[in-house]
């Protein structure tokens, strides 16, 4: 597959960081069903200090923050400084509060072994330099840390990507900038693991997690996804374009439906190394 382009995926970011601040709060409920395994995957415990890659609007470093308590301690970065205005914004009505600060996971500015754990929740299918950024994550945990990845598997096996992705794609054509390719980097099961032990970590491992939710049917469940991934794309539709592709997308998942429900099938994949 394509890699990633390192100056394009920061300018998707960048354009969609509102989108993202704006779903945030709607969604976490649902995104804590991924936080958690996430954050027992890395062995996040109470008075642990952890760093969390590609933070986006908080998350996992607000749960993180939760678990570690008042004696450990919790820094959010991001690549793009802007995905962090929504991550301040739900933090300072936190107790406690992570740290947020604006960092590139292929050279942190941090010393060896600074922390016990490190996480990412779906940003490690973005950095070209993916390898580099592993080796940079292994140099700053500690002896015996942890650090747990949270990547996508294959797009097939996820109804919102497929779905969503599949009405734009047919109405708008493929897209080199903005398309989703980049999210399903890691879908070949083992290839984060066998990455994860070319940049030095022992015991390498990977484990999927494939939950199915239903939504009731016509409940626009897509539209998150259509904000966040495809923000940028469509920013540009009339008012009468953009309502023929949500008409598009509701007619696919009504669809899909069962009854009155439309199953919503997901795959994710959390990678595990020992630093």
């Amino acid at each position: 597959m394509t890699l990633p382009n390192a100056d394009a995926e920061k300018a998707r970011w960048t354009a969609s960081a509102d989108l993202w601040d704006r779903w945030a709060d709607p969604m976490a409920e649902l995104a804590d069903k991924l936080n958690q395994p996430l954050l027992d995957a890395a062995g996040v415990r109470p008075g642990a200090v952890v760093l969390d890659l590609a933070s986006g609007a908080g998350e996992p470093a607000l749960s993180a923050a939760k678990r570690v308590g008042a004696a450990g301690f919790v820094l959010g970065t991001d690549l793009v400084p802007a995905m962090l205005t929504g991550a301040v914004r739900r933090a300072a009505a936190a107790e406690p509060r992570p740290a947020f600060a604006a960092a590139d996971m292929t050279a942190l500015p941090f010393g060896p072994g600074a922390f016990d754990a490190v996480t990412c929740r779906f940003g490690i299918m973005f950095v070209p330099d993916a390898a580099g950024a592993l080796a940079e994550v292994r140099r700053v945990l500690k002896p015996g840390g942890r650090a747990a990845f949270m990547v996508w598997g294959p797009r097939a096996e996820n109804a919102l990507f497929a779905t969503v992705g599949g009405a734009v794609e047919d109405r708008l054509g493929p897209d080199p900038v903005h398309g989703i390719g980049p999210l399903f980097r890691y879908a070949e099961p083992g290839s984060l693991a066998a990455d994860l032990a070319g940049a030095g970590f022992a015991d390498a491992t990977e484990t999927a997690l494939t939950p199915t939710r239903k939504a009731p049917r016509g409940q626009p469940v897509w539209r998150a996804t259509l904000d966040m991934l495809f923000g940028a794309r469509i920013a540009g539709l009339t008012a009468g374009e953009r309502a023929g592709l949500e008409a598009d997308i509701a007619a696919r998942f009504d669809a899909m439906a069962q009854g009155d429900m439309v199953p919503l099938p997901a795959h994710v994949r959390i990678g595990v190394g020992t630093a």
